[in-house]
């Protein structure tokens, strides 16, 4: 009996070796801090791409375009990738196309080139924050999830804050080229490493196409339709005008009917691409909309920031990385402490804490004017990061408490595609209500530089009075004072746009705190979390 039941035992499928969490989370940040990094980090380096591959700015923007259209495709679908390929041989599938692109893209000679391989580089990166959240969740025990969220939190939102900065150095002192090419190390150690530490739980089931499971190849074509039209949308709306333009009036029809569609044909799937049942869950489809709101915010203002410090303010690109760097590390310092109070506080006011200090934070960048002093520019860009940093790992402990196990790809697919999607939009609305509001402020401040208007006349006169005294005739002296005048209209009219943006920002943040109520209490008692 005993040789029995030993000869049964010998035909169970083996548990996957036990492996440190931590050198599992390490191992998937590599590859994973590195894709998120790439989503800003080529922001700055435009202008010399276009220079050195004969292109004009506009035609530039493709190369941000095409890797945002290809991730955003990816991202929702890696769940079912993970269950049709086996989890661990997709993310070193990922790692691998994303490594080889990065590589084709350093060494691309031409534009069309290079946007092909970005387009490429996007479809291998697009899995990776989904598949590595996922890993990583499954990895540590439930009462230190909350850390381990942290960790990953850290790369995350990290990366899009230093991405310019770094970007701008390497570019200035290197090549654009090497924006790329730094790729390739990390992506050799990321795939060594994950060949031999990361291995599939034994509940995670692939599809048997054997068996009768059919790809689902209607709901994939509607959803690369829909998603895509809506990025090229988000990101070329600004630069063609918005709805004067064909172009962003077909790509807006066809993402909306193509999303509308692929949400009804998948719910009535039996083996959907992307899993939006997953939404009827309260507080999955709460903690989805948060991270949207919380994606809009961080690249919103990650996007405003510099164009204000350096654009209104004279900053180097090296200043304006000073300035939004503190807010990086206080990021990273608090979101441990984060990780560990999950598990002590319920999340949801976490949530509410985090977007009161997310708001107070706009609120007082919504009081700068041009002479702002550094200090207090740093000082408000690290409040809204307190902010930040006390929303990513609860928002993430709530959405997935009530998720399945073997549904946790798709979820993290789901959630993270809300969070690209926030920051497309939120780049998109920072540059069109930038541009929209400072032409209401111009016109409204020039309203009053008028013949007619003795404070202008006064300060014309002024201003003219000052430069003859430094040497012009009269005619010179009065055309050089409207110009001034004029500058400093520009000046004020970018400020006050500024101004909105923030408030903006600032209001939907307080705006969602009303979402919290909606959660489910949750508290770790136990090792297991329950329900109040």
């Amino acid at each position: 009996m005993a040789t029995t039941a030993g000869a049964l035992s010998d035909t169970r499928p083996l548990a996957p070796p036990v492996v440190n969490p931590w050198i599992v989370a390490c191992t998937v940040m590599l590859a994973t801090f590195m894709e998120v990094l790439d989503t800003s980090v080529a922001n700055v380096a435009l202008p010399h791409i276009a220079g050195s591959l004969s292109a004009t700015n506009e035609e530039a923007t493709w190369v941000l375009t095409a890797y945002l259209v290809a991730n955003a495709i990816v991202l929702p679908m890696s769940g079912w990738f993970s269950s049709l390929f086996g989890r661990k041989r997709f993310y070193m599938t990922c790692v691998f196309l994303f490594t080889v692109s990065s590589a084709l893209c350093g060494m691309a000679p031409s534009l069309t080139l290079l946007v092909f391989f970005r387009v490429m580089q996007g479809l291998g990166g697009g899995a990776l924050q989904p598949v590595s959240q996922a890993i990583m969740r499954e990895s540590f025990p439930l009462n230190k999830q909350g850390v381990a969220m942290a960790f990953y939190g850290m790369g995350v939102v990290f990366a899009p804050v230093i991405g310019p900065t770094l970007g701008g150095w390497i570019t200035d002192n290197f090549s654009w080229h090497w924006i790329f090419l730094i790729n390739i190390p990390v992506g050799a150690l990321s795939l060594f490493l994950t060949s031999q530490l990361i291995h599939d739980p034994p509940y995670l089931k692939r599809l048997d196409l054997s068996k009768g499971v059919k790809i689902d190849y209607i709901g994939f074509g509607l959803l690369t339709i829909g998603l895509g039209s809506i990025e090229v949308m988000l990101d070329e709306g600004q630069r063609k005008d918005w709805f004067s333009s064909g172009l962003i009036i077909s790509a807006g029809v066809i993402g909306g009917v193509a999303v509308v569609s692929v949400v009804i044909w998948e719910l009535l799937h039996k083996n959907p691409v992307v899993d939006f049942r997953l939404l009827k869950d309260r507080n999955f489809a709460i903690s989805t909309l948060s991270m949207f709101a919380l994606g809009f915010v961080l690249y919103g203002t990650t996007a405003a920031l510099p164009l204000f410090l350096q654009g209104l303010l004279g900053y180097t690109a090296t200043q304006s990385g000073m300035v939004l760097s503190p807010g990086g590390i206080v990021i990273m310092f608090l979101m441990p402490v984060v990780g560990i109070l999950v598990s002590r506080v319920q999340p949801r006011w976490l949530i509410g804490f985090g977007l009161c200090v997310m708001g107070l934070g706009m609120y007082i960048m919504s009081h700068w004017s041009l002479e702002i002093a550094f200090r207090n520019a740093v000082y408000a860009r690290m409040v809204q990061s307190v902010g930040m940093a006390f929303l990513f790992v609860p928002i993430n402990a709530v959405a997935f408490n009530f998720i399945a196990k073997e549904r946790i790809s798709y979820a993290t697919g789901l959630i993270n595609l809300a969070r690209n999607i926030g920051g497309s939009t939120g780049i998109a609305t920072v540059t069109t209500v930038l541009a929209r509001r400072m032409q209401f402020h111009q016109s409204a401040l020039v309203s009053h530089l008028t013949p007619l208007d003795p404070a202008y006349q006064s300060t014309l006169s002024g201003m003219a009075a000052m430069l003859q005294q430094r040497g012009m005739d009269a005619v010179q002296a009065a055309k050089a004072a409207q110009g001034m005048l004029y500058g400093s209209v520009l000046q004020q009219s970018s400020m006050l746009a500024y101004i909105d943006i923030f408030r903006m920002m600032a209001w939907i943040s307080v705006g969602l705190i009303p979402l919290v109520i909606f959660m489910k209490n949750i508290r770790a008692r136990k090792g297991e979390m329950h329900v109040e």
